[in-house]
């Protein structure tokens, strides 16, 4: 039986999760954005949170970390490369770990770029990866501690998940992403599409997630690097996939 995730938001555009095992009835909280929706949230859904699953230090993904951890006594799960910077971690792990969760087990993936250490948490068996702010739905994140270069490694390990893989990430940034990637990819269709889609799901205040694996190879830009039709807008028909990567990242940091 596939865990069962709930979704909702923190803060002004962070999305908050709790993710439960029906069997084993074990609950984790991805990320603590905010004290206040998550409370509201484990009280809506009559869960008990058991841990904490960090994906990278900074504070609009950590705020709640102690509060929740005094309230509840649960373990704080994080990468090790940032064990120093997340408040009340107990357990790291890094590329390859394996966490058990009820009646199946989360495999993390390093994939530095926006913070050095940052991880994500992929459960093959119910076919859900959180990626935070690596991968986002048409987008990636910033460059903030690591350059093109590694996001563009991280951003493979994701790219090559099982395309029914649905994609949890961290932030509300879909309609933004949408209008960029539109500068970058405009001759397709399945982009077109899903911009119109998304307009009018935030016209409604409606949240855009969650995606898939096969959505954004389909239409988010930054994993569509070898797409002829983006290399030949981007007049970088013969440069490496990492290059035209870069060149996409360094315009939406202008965009």
């Amino acid at each position: 039986m596939p865990a069962e995730i709930k979704l909702f938001m923190c803060r002004t555009d962070n999305f908050g999760a709790l993710l439960h095992d029906r069997e084993s009835g074990e609950t984790a909280i991805v990320d603590a954005p905010e004290e206040a929706p998550i409370l509201a949230a484990i009280e809506h859904s009559g869960w008990t949170p058991t841990m904490i699953l960090t994906t990278h230090h900074h504070a609009d993904h950590v705020e709640a970390n102690l509060a929740l951890k005094q309230r509840y006594k649960l373990r704080i799960i994080g990468p090790e490369a940032e064990r120093e910077k997340i408040p009340g971690i107990d357990d790291t792990v890094e590329e390859g770990s394996v966490i058990p969760f009820g009646s199946e087990t989360i495999e993390v993936i390093a994939t530095p770029g926006h913070t050095a250490g940052h991880v994500c948490y992929h459960l093959p068996k119910s076919k859900v990866a959180f990626t935070a702010d690596t991968l986002f739905a048409l987008g990636c994140g910033r460059l903030f501690e690591r350059p093109a270069p590694v996001m563009f490694e991280s951003l493979k390990k994701l790219a090559a998940l099982p395309t029914d893989t649905v994609v949890y990430c961290g932030h509300e940034y879909t309609l933004s992403n949408a209008r960029f990637a539109l500068t970058i990819d405009p001759d397709n269709a399945a982009l077109l599409a899903r911009a119109e889609k998304i307009e009018a799901l935030r016209a409604d205040g409606k949240p855009t997630l969650p995606t898939t694996i096969g959505e954004e190879l389909a239409t988010n830009p930054f994993l569509r690097w070898a797409d002829a039709g983006i290399r030949k807008h981007l007049g970088m028909e013969k440069a490496s996939d990492a290059d035209v990567f870069a060149e996409i990242r360094k315009r939406k940091d202008s965009f």
